[in-house]
C-alpha cells in the first residue's frame, strides 16, 4: 500500500450537516486512514521577501489527512466520495 496526502481545500462556517457528512465519510473509509488530520486554523506565508497572512476562505488550506490506498486511482475515488468545500488536492508520498 502507497500513502496518499489530502489536502482539504475551502473554508465555510460548519454546519451540523457539513459535521454530519464529513463524519460520515471519515467513518466510510476509516480502514484508510493512517491519520484523519486536524482542521487548519487562519495561516501564514513565509517566504524570501516576507510574512503575509492567509485568508480562511474557500480558497485556503483548510486541513490535511493521510491515507494508504493501492494507486492514486484508488485515493481519487475516496476524495471524491468527500463532502468537500472547495476542493481536494491528492499527493502521493514518495517513498523514500
Amino acid at each position: 500500500m502507497k500513502k496518499f496526502i489530502f489536502l482539504h481545500v475551502g473554508f465555510e462556517t460548519p454546519t451540523d450537516e457539513i459535521k454530519k457528512a464529513w463524519m460520515g465519510w471519515f467513518t466510510k473509509h476509516s480502514d484508510k486512514f493512517t491519520d484523519s488530520g486536524n482542521p487548519f486554523m487562519p495561516g501564514k506565508e513565509v517566504t524570501a521577501t516576507g510574512v503575509k497572512d492567509l485568508s480562511h476562505d474557500k480558497n485556503a488550506i483548510t486541513g490535511y489527512s493521510i491515507i494508504k490506498a493501492e494507486n492514486i486511482e484508488e485515493a481519487v475515488k475516496i476524495a471524491q466520495d468527500c463532502p468537500i468545500i472547495t476542493s481536494m488536492r491528492v499527493y502521493e508520498a514518495a517513498q523514500m
